[in-house]
């Protein structure tokens, strides 16, 4: 039977950020959604995060009883055949290879990538009736698809996309949740006006069980200009139900400052008055919005909420606590360092092979640490941030400025644009516990992403550097305007769960 829609649900005051990889994972995400608010898991490279995790043995068997639910069974009987490892991945060797994107992928990525989709949100979900959404990005265009399609069958209740203009999404989602054949443009360099290459993906191809029609999610685009904001508001078919505005002090990507690029003495951009964002337009569009990038705290929170917002979305408070996906031994470094003021948080215009100005913390024996940055061999076998290239008899490359070099010139790049540029996918994956391991190239350093505000946030959260939860950012930031939560909600929602 369908969900339905019945009756409204009180609009949340904080949404947590959907971080990185892995690190806005399910439990993370669950925790959040049970004190009332919305929870949101990462949807990048969530394929990779699937098969590592059944590699490592699946430890409580969360993904093999997810797995269980998923409304084809021989689908996803395929990807615990091909990954699940019962002993474990033995320390010290590769992780087995995933298919990577590609404009025209093959069944073993689209089976992958649909069956991770729904496996972290209805993890997420599971035995409670909160909310759960997933984040996108739309530099990363290849996956969207059949991520969003196994996300929306485990009945996700948001999708938040950002990094580009997301205006496809909502038609995307509404054809989705029909089970129809859907199509998505994709940017490739080169592409000249008769070329036409769109991402299509057929549902029943994929999924052959008989689904009943899904409830479509809601849309957040996240933005960083009011201008963005007002294009998508008035678009007939791309309007979205409502924003994430995001500021520059955000962990991970920013957008790059608007005018003639500036640097500052110690080489990172410059923000001005004209990356503002107008509060009074935003208003004025009559859509749901909240404030992201530096609102870590009870004031900052009534702050946004006084100026129209519904409230906040957080993520860097959150990638410090128990429940983040980030590996144990770099929360507890990371919360040590900040509060000692030894970890430096620079707005790097170069590390990402998007363009997009990202941040990152410069942790020794990580990647922002430049000693282990040069000691590591460049590689791309993930993928996931490669660009699209038009060969000359019409058909797709692949390159990445964080690849080779020499491998990255022979495909046409310009090699002044491999100067600086970090591995983003090995490195948030290493920084997420699951490290790539290679015999003649040595373990994977991780990188690490977090906000310019996380060490106020970490005084109010942990004072002594130990540790704490995500309710505990929750509470803060609500301080004393709400009860804890109940915990005694009923069990399950499954695909045919009803949303409220």
């Amino acid at each position: 039977m369908t969900r339905p829609v019945t009756g409204a649900r009180a609009l949340p005051s904080v949404i947590q950020g959907g971080m990185g990889v892995a690190v806005s994972g399910w439990r993370l995400a669950r925790a959040v959604s049970l004190t009332g608010q919305l929870g949101v898991v990462s949807g990048t490279a969530v394929a990779v995060v699937l098969a590592r995790r059944l590699q490592d043995g699946d430890p409580g068997g969360h993904l093999r009883r997810a797995l269980e639910h998923f409304p084809d069974g021989a689908v996803a009987g395929r990807v615990l055949e091909r990954y699940f490892q019962p002993a474990g991945h033995p320390p010290g060797t590769r992780y087995r290879a995933v298919p990577v994107p590609r404009w025209r992928p093959g069944r073993p990525f689209l089976e992958l990538t649909v069956v991770a989709g729904f496996a972290e949100v209805f993890l997420a979900k599971e035995g409670h009736d909160g909310t759960i959404g997933i984040n996108l990005l739309e530099k990363i265009q290849m996956p969207t698809l059949p991520v969003l399609y196994g996300a929306m069958l485990a009945g996700v209740d948001y999708v938040l996309m950002g990094a580009g203009i997301p205006e496809h999404l909502p038609p995307t989602i509404t054809s989705l949740a029909h089970h129809r054949s859907t199509s998505l443009p994709l940017t490739v360099t080169g592409a000249g006006p008769g070329d036409d290459y769109r991402m299509s993906f057929h549902p029943r191809e994929v999924v052959a069980a008989d689904v009943p029609e899904l409830a479509p999610p809601r849309f957040l685009a996240i933005v960083s200009s009011h201008v963005l904001a007002a294009h998508l508001a008035r678009s007939e078919t791309g309007r979205p139900w409502g924003f994430v505005v995001e500021h520059p002090t955000a962990g991970g990507h920013n957008a790059p400052p608007r005018g003639r690029l500036t640097l500052d003495d110690a080489g990172e951009p410059v923000y001005g008055p004209r990356d503002e964002v107008d509060l009074a337009q935003m208003r004025a569009l009559g859509l749901p919005f909240w404030l992201a990038g530096g609102y870590a705290s009870p004031a900052k929170l009534r702050e946004a909420q006084a100026q129209g917002a519904c409230g906040v979305q957080v993520g860097s408070a959150f990638a410090l606590c128990e429940e983040s996906g980030l590996d144990p031994g770099l929360k507890r470094q990371a919360r040590e360092q900040l509060l000692a003021g030894t970890l430096p948080i620079r707005t790097d215009r170069l590390a990402s092979p998007t363009g997009y100005p990202f941040k990152v913390a410069s942790m020794p024996g990580t990647a922002g640490d430049p000693t282990a940055r040069a000691a590591r061999r460049r590689r791309c076998d993930l993928g996931y941030l490669t660009t699209p290239v038009r060969r000359e008899n019409g058909t797709v490359g692949y390159r990445c400025p964080a690849e080779p070099e020499d491998d990255y010139v022979a495909k046409g790049g310009d090699p002044a644009a491999t100067a600086g540029r970090l591995c983003l996918c090995n490195g948030l994956m290493a920084a997420a516990g699951m490290p790539q391991t290679r015999p003649d190239l040595g373990t994977e350093p991780p990188l690490l992403t977090l906000g310019d505000g996380t060490r106020d946030a970490l005084r109010a959260l942990a004072p002594d550097g130990g540790s704490y939860h995500a309710e505990d950012v929750i509470l803060h930031l609500l301080a004393d305007r709400s009860a804890p939560p109940d915990r005694g909600r009923p069990a399950g929602r499954g695909l045919t769960q009803t949303r409220s």
